[in-house]
């Protein structure tokens, strides 16, 4: 069950008695507890029939009573746990999750991390309640991941201006979904996002960015590379080094991916996790840099992210550390 099922449920009055979310991904668990914040309850219902706690501020002993109390003027009461990660004696709970009350609706948010699975507490939440096991996507989810949410928002987008979207903020769910949010409030119905959006309401440059740096070095522009380094020099918030090392790592080690795949594009799309539209630019700079180039390149982002840390490196700054990153790579 994914949090999508859990608030759909709710909405058609499906209930259960314990609701555990735990993982790494934040996103899907701050979306859980903000409807049950937010909608299970009527505004009359919820002055004496929501209570929310804090793991670091709260006792066991408060919970249950919290949970064991009897709902007013309403057919149910809603009791969330926020940062239980933070709460001492978590286990204690145990005993009420194995006699929970059927009036009261208890959300656990766990976050950072799941309680052992092979604990008596584990298995009681299986089988008393609703467990949300939630992971961090890997980063070739997140074009997906992020045109998906656009459309539940009554919205398109092009390819290019989701990656785009994706490749400059990176596997921060929470903060996608923000700048998606803003697009909504600033744009039409059933406006199909594109770059000039995305360059205007999120403030990512369309022609100066991590996606447009990539595609400058697969065709091995060394001019177009110069200039986009150079706007990352003089706007070190819109690219700091940090990000880019990543993203281009993960870039070469696409094309690296390449080299094994046998089949078309549409074998070749699905072997490095791009969408179909994109494949034909890694394949070209496949030809361009050729197995040697690649590893090559991956070298040099290792070699250089680790300068970017101090490492064999006694502060040259960012943008150099790009420019002569990027010729290496070009002019070998």
């Amino acid at each position: 069950m994914d949090y999508q099922d859990i608030i759909k449920d709710w909405k058609s009055n499906k209930f259960r008695p314990l609701y555990w979310l735990e993982g790494e991904e934040d996103f899907f668990i701050d979306q859980v507890v903000d409807y049950a914040e937010h909608h299970l309850l009527s505004e009359a219902e919820q002055g004496f029939n929501l209570t929310v706690l804090y793991g670091k501020d709260t006792d066991w002993a408060t919970v249950v009573n919290a949970c064991r109390r009897y709902p007013m003027f309403a057919e149910r009461q809603v009791v969330i746990l926020k940062e239980a990660q933070a709460m001492k004696d978590l286990l204690k709970l145990e005993a009420y999750i194995e006699q929970p009350l059927g009036s009261t609706i208890f959300v656990v948010a766990h976050k950072q991390g799941k309680i052992d699975g092979r604990s008596k507490t584990a298995k009681l939440i299986k089988d008393k309640g609703v467990v949300l096991s939630t992971k961090k996507m890997y980063d070739n989810q997140i074009p997906a991941w992020a045109e998906a949410y656009v459309r539940s928002q009554g919205l398109g987008i092009s390819e290019k201006a989701c990656v785009l979207l994706a490749d400059h903020i990176g596997n921060d769910l929470s903060r996608i979904a923000n700048e998606i949010d803003k697009l909504k409030v600033n744009l039409p119905a059933g406006k199909k996002i594109d770059e000039a959006d995305i360059e205007k309401y999120v403030g990512i440059s369309k022609e100066y960015n991590v996606f447009e740096l990539q595609n400058a070095l697969g065709m091995q522009d060394m001019g177009k590379v110069m200039r986009i380094i150079k706007y990352f020099s003089a706007n070190p918030k819109a690219a700091p080094i940090q990000m880019v090392i990543p993203a281009l790592y993960n870039y070469f080690a696409k094309i690296s991916l390449l080299f094994g795949v046998k089949g078309g594009e549409k074998e070749m799309a699905s072997a490095i996790g791009v969408h179909p539209f994109f494949v034909k630019d890694y394949m070209a700079a496949a030809r361009k840099f050729g197995p040697d180039g690649t590893e090559r390149a991956l070298l040099l982002l290792h070699q250089y992210n680790l300068r970017s840390i101090g490492i064999n490196d006694s502060g040259t700054e960012d943008g150099e550390l790009m420019k002569e990153m990027a010729y290496r790579m070009l002019r070998p």
